[in-house]
């Protein structure tokens, strides 16, 4: 089955994304429009989310008025960048709980090797939003989805601010059934697996540590 990519392409995504890409951008202006537009992204993650009806009482007249019904929420981040995704989304999704995975690329291999993992218990039944700034060799993303699908949640969705079509064939490759939100599709990768055009190296941008 072929995975699912949701591009994300309402004009304040992309008019926020536009200034995240702007090598002139400020680290701290780059973290606050990472924290907006993590707000926006997480909006269109939830939308195909279930609601049932509940009784109420405005200060009008009782109705039967939605609300969601009964998810229960993880984002899990993977570090570094991924926090700063997940602090927008926190916003919408305060009382979601919140895991995290750290990986590293190794230089020579380009493979991901894990150093952290702390997700909540009882994962069956809980639906996983995973969270990372970029989607570029795929490697990372597809070892954390692994690591996750071994905890049981009920679903797991990926999203990410950009990818690109390399990114998107590796991660589908080993994880179909997994749908990808992103605000854009970049052209490629280079040579030293940056994402083309893309935005630079987002946990460098996001934490000033370059």
């Amino acid at each position: 089955m072929a995975g699912k990519v949701h591009v994300i392409d309402h004009p304040m995504v992309q008019h926020k994304l536009t200034l995240m890409r702007n090598r002139e951008t400020s680290t701290s202006t780059f973290r606050n429009l990472l924290r907006e537009i993590s707000v926006l992204l997480a909006y269109e993650v939830c939308r195909d989310f279930p609601t049932t009806k509940i009784e109420i009482h405005t200060p009008i007249a009782p109705m039967r008025s939605p609300v969601l019904d009964g998810k229960k929420i993880v984002l899990i981040s993977i570090l570094r960048a991924g926090n700063g995704i997940l602090d927008g989304m926190l916003e919408i999704l305060p009382s979601a709980r919140v895991g995290h995975i750290g990986l590293y690329r190794d230089h020579k291999t380009l493979e991901p090797v894990e150093y952290f993992f702390k997700v909540p218990d009882s994962m069956g039944d809980r639906d996983a939003i995973v969270v990372d700034p970029m989607l570029a060799t795929g490697n990372s993303a597809a070892a954390a989805i692994a690591r996750i699908k071994a905890t049981g949640p009920r679903s797991i969705k990926f999203v990410c601010l950009l990818t690109c079509p390399e990114g998107i064939r590796v991660f589908h490759a080993q994880h179909p059934d997994v749908p990808v939100y992103t605000a854009a599709v970049d052209d490629r990768l280079n040579e030293k697996s940056y994402i083309v055009p893309g935005l630079g190296d987002a946990g460098d941008r996001l934490f000033g540590t370059k």
